[in-house]
């Protein structure tokens, strides 16, 4: 459960490293080399990403400027076992996502991805993030087009190159077959309980590094 390996994370002093690997990713993570200019008029598009615990992940974005709207939900697995306490047993497919909602005049669909790569998570972690474990919490793009695809492909291909992790980046690539939003309690949780632990130990550290690392994209 999130709440009991928050206590776990804090008793093993997981505050100070996440702080000091996030901060050094936010610095060395590049823009991607492809990536479309901004729009001329603003639109609607989106994004569905899984990095861990979608607490963490929903937070992050809503602090992203052009993002009109973020999701808390599951993606990879079929509709009628999108529920937490199913996804939670980690045979479901699912991985906890979210949806985000954008306006391209405002934000690319690369500087989403240079966010996501940068602090949202950590891309080099298998089937884990920080202290939750299980195929549930994995690295994953769920890519809505083929110019999504091409631009993530072409992107983890230029991380991969410039060595820009230590580890290899494990974050699957795959088509986008449907997103369902999760229960009612767990929309806004980190904006809504910002003193809960989980919250305080592995997810307000990523808005600060967002604000540090993308003072430009960064809004309230």
């Amino acid at each position: 459960m999130k709440i009991a390996t928050a206590f776990c994370a804090l008793a093993l002093g997981a505050l100070g490293l996440a702080a000091c690997d996030s901060a050094q990713a936010a610095n060395a993570v590049p823009r991607p080399e492809m990536d479309h200019a901004l729009a001329t008029t603003a639109s609607r598009d989106t994004a569905v990403l899984a990095g861990g615990c979608f607490w963490g992940m929903q937070l992050v974005f809503e602090h992203v400027k052009g993002v009109l709207q973020v999701t808390a939900g599951y993606a990879g697995g079929q509709a009628n076992t999108a529920s937490y306490e199913q996804v939670e047993t980690g045979a479901t497919g699912h991985a906890e996502s979210v949806r985000i909602v954008y306006d391209p005049s405002q934000v690319t669909y690369g500087q989403l991805l240079q966010v996501y790569f940068s602090v949202a998570h950590d891309p080099t972690e298998l089937d884990r993030q920080g202290p939750d474990v299980g195929p549930q919490y994995r690295s994953a793009i769920f890519y809505a087009s083929a110019t999504q695809q091409q631009v993530a492909e072409r992107y983890i291909a230029q991380l991969t190159r410039d060595k820009v992790f230590p580890r290899p980046i494990v974050t699957q690539l795959v088509p986008l077959r449907g997103f369902s939003p999760a229960e009612a309690y767990h929309q806004d949780f980190g904006k809504k309980n910002p003193d809960n632990a989980y919250i305080m130990i592995n997810d307000a550290p990523k808005v600060r590094h967002l604000q540090q690392a993308f003072s430009a994209l960064y809004v309230e």
